[in-house]
């Protein structure tokens, strides 16, 4: 494991070293943890941005969509249980 220097202001290291105690553990313990899930966060962005641009991208090369009232009505009628017929895509409509 390599070591890393981090420069916190005073105020800062104290709520981390009361946010710590509280959850029974140590202050570096705490800020490791704090440090993954902000990363874990980060590649979770980066892999909802991806799938967005992906997605995208069909649409543009393809030309076809499916109006938002029409999915949100079909989605609808799903969560309610009621049998409901899959909208087609169209031609995107600028």
């Amino acid at each position: 494991m390599s070591t890393t220097t981090i420069r916190l202001p005073a105020d800062l290291k104290a709520r981390v070293a009361a946010a710590a105690k509280r959850s029974g553990q140590t202050s570096h313990g705490f800020m490791l943890e704090a440090i993954a899930a902000k990363a874990d966060q980060e590649n979770l962005r980066a892999d909802f941005d991806a799938l967005a641009e992906d997605r995208y991208a069909r649409i543009v090369a393809s030309g076809k969509t499916i109006p938002w009232e029409e999915m949100r009505g079909y989605l609808e009628d799903r969560l309610a249980g009621k049998v409901a017929k899959r909208p087609v895509a169209r031609k995107l409509v600028r």
